[in-house]
């Protein structure tokens, strides 16, 4: 039986290792622990599945913004979302994506953004983030840029740029 819950300080190394297996680099990894010692850090939003006290994956969504011409929007950046090698293909990954995209939502977060695979991710109701308006500060293909509502007409009548912290610029 494989759970969902909040990372905690025993999973760190796992973690860490976990993802650099995942990514074949340790680069992502590095991502993370930026992420984690960042005022963008929720610790509530940073899940492991765990089986058996084995860590199989992790996800981690993190705070930027979306810059407007008039204002700036809270919004979460889905990312990275890491399997091990040996239990891929198997669900892990989806199941991490819909609990965290329960608990932002019960956290009362209204957009994530994700950058990834769109036949991955469509399946969640994300949708290209230019069909919203949106640009990312990042360099990225229009159709790895993905953003999800997670209130209704949260993005309705939002033009802007999705700010990425600058170790974001790293990957």
């Amino acid at each position: 039986m494989i759970d969902i819950i909040p990372e905690s300080k025993k999973e760190i190394l796992a973690i860490r290792q976990l993802i650099t297996e995942a990514f074949e680099q340790a680069k992502v990894a590095e991502l993370v622990d930026t992420i984690r010692k960042s005022e963008n850090f929720i610790p509530e939003l940073s899940l492991v599945a765990v089986e058996k006290e084995e860590v199989l994956g992790h996800i981690i969504f993190s705070q930027i913004i979306i810059k407007t011409p008039n204002q700036t929007i809270p919004a979460l950046a889905l990312a990275p979302l890491a399997v091990k090698p040996s239990h891929q293909h198997q669900g892990i990954g989806s199941r991490l994506v819909q609990v965290g995209l329960s608990k932002c939502r019960e956290l009362d977060h209204a957009i994530v953004i994700v950058v990834g695979d769109p036949r991955y991710y469509q399946r969640f109701g994300f949708q290209t983030a230019g069909n919203f308006g949106l640009q990312s500060s990042l360099s990225l293909p229009d159709e790895v840029f993905m953003a999800l509502e997670l209130q209704p007409a949260a993005l309705k009548n939002i033009t802007g740029t999705v700010l990425y912290p600058a170790y974001f610029q790293n990957l």
